[in-house]
């Protein structure tokens, strides 16, 4: 059974703008739903993120944050 036939219990599809009208429902209800979970979504987006491209370690920042200051230095000199 359709969602459409499920929520009206009508046979909907028999106007012309029934069709327009179920999808701007449809719609509403997934971004209803989306906003709802967009906490979660943000937190699951955040946590691949992290698996694709990693933070670097404490160790790592200074020495990173060093051959910047360097790399810095060696372009303004020429």
């Amino acid at each position: 059974m359709s969602f459409s036939a499920t929520l009206f219990q009508t046979p909907v599809m028999a106007l012309p703008f029934a069709h327009l009208l179920v999808c701007v429902v449809q719609l509403t209800l997934l971004g209803g739903v989306v906003m709802f979970f967009r906490p979660l979504l943000i937190g699951i987006a955040r946590a691949l993120m992290l698996v694709v491209r990693p933070r670097p370690t404490k160790d790592a920042l200074p020495a990173h944050r060093q051959r910047a200051a360097a790399d810095a230095g060696a372009v303004a000199s020429h």
